[in-house]
């Protein structure tokens, strides 16, 4: 990881400030997702604005932006918990929706189940009123680091 990059993940693993790692991403910054710490657990937020709605009929976010949040909210996981050489790549990505997505925030938190040396594996689950009734579940690969051919 740059120099750059690993000064963004030190202010936020010592500061819980993941300013400059939201910025590394810049999808993440786009959306204007939030990372804080929570229990010593990075906790993701995607803070609701009117353009984030996909169906206007019922007033539903768009799945496309709940599934970005949830990839950018589990990139953001894996380059705060480890000690990668470059920025993670998704190379599979799988969801859930459960329940349409209201207008209002979205939160995330990320579990990593799997870590290899070319690839980690992670949870994502999402929700609004409680973390207990998430709004959507997604499951995603990512390549850590390049194949030697």
């Amino acid at each position: 990881m740059s120099g750059e990059h690993e000064a963004a993940r030190r202010a936020a693993r010592e500061q819980g400030d993941f300013t400059a790692l939201v910025a590394a991403l810049p999808y993440a910054q786009f959306l204007g997702l939030r990372m804080r710490l929570q229990d010593g657990r990075p906790l993701a937020q995607l803070p609701f604005r009117p353009g984030l709605i996909g169906n206007p009929r019922v007033k539903a976010l768009h799945g496309g932006v709940t599934a970005a949040f949830m990839e950018n909210a589990a990139m953001l996981h894996l380059l705060y918990a480890l000690d990668a050489a470059r920025i993670p790549k998704s190379i599979d990505f799988s969801i859930d929706y459960l329940s349409p997505g209201r207008p209002q925030d979205l939160w995330a938190d990320c579990e990593i189940g799997r870590i290899g040396s070319r690839v980690a594996q992670t949870t994502v689950r999402c929700w609004q009123s409680a973390p207990g009734k998430p709004v959507a579940i997604a499951r995603v690969h990512f390549l850590l680091a390049a194949s030697d051919g």
